[in-house]
């Protein structure tokens, strides 16, 4: 990882055991320590749609959670959370927990069109200082039987790491008829905000 790009004050902390999330700062050699949020998930998401909240107000609650487990505690550094909802038609869905509910899942999105909203909080000094909500959109084609029945046969059990049942950076991108918003927030880090307010916080050199 470059040095060259990053200053070494202060360190910098992902919130997430993801590891497309870790992929992705790595990719942009960026020094960091990731760690996982022990954060009830489930629980925040059922009192966010019970409470009547938006989808990107639910995404923010759930990725601050996540900065704010580490950020309390690791008060010098600069900790990165980040979560992702899938919404289509109003309706949120889940991590499949299996493959034959992906199968579901990804029937019950053919044919439409779903976004993505994906959070980004930064904590540092005990407090919230920056967040972004990203929507990208992504239309599923209508697809046979036999093409996912080949789909599920390739993925295995990896359909069940993602919140849409599919890997955009793998055979997941045989899925969709159109794609729109930036790669790495459908990926579940928006990367050029991200980066954005590093420079302007000072981590990275402008």
């Amino acid at each position: 990882m470059s040095a060259a790009l990053q200053r070494p004050v202060p360190p910098l902390l992902l919130a997430s055991a993801s590891a497309t999330r870790r992929a992705l700062l790595e990719g942009a050699a960026l020094r960091f320590e990731a760690r996982a949020a022990a954060v009830d998930e489930a629980a925040i998401k059922e009192s966010a749609k019970a409470e009547g909240i938006p989808p990107e107000d639910a995404a923010v609650l759930l990725a601050d959670a996540k900065a704010a487990r580490i950020g309390r505690r690791e008060t010098e550094a600069l900790v990165i959370g980040a979560d992702q909802l899938l919404v289509c038609e109003d309706e949120w869905f889940d991590k499949p927990p299996d493959p034959a509910a992906a199968r579901a899942q990804l029937r019950r999105l053919a044919g439409r069109t779903h976004t993505l909203v994906t959070a980004v909080v930064c904590w540092r000094h005990g407090a919230r200082i920056w967040q972004h909500v990203a929507t990208p959109r992504l239309t599923v084609r209508d697809f046979s039987d036999e093409f996912l029945d080949a789909y599920l046969a390739v993925e295995g059990e990896r359909v069940t790491a993602s919140v849409g049942a599919y890997r955009l950076e793998g055979p997941g991108i045989h899925l969709f008829s159109r794609i729109e918003g930036e790669h790495s927030a459908i990926l579940g880090l928006p990367l050029s905000p991200l980066l954005g307010f590093l420079r302007d916080h000072g981590v990275l050199l402008r």
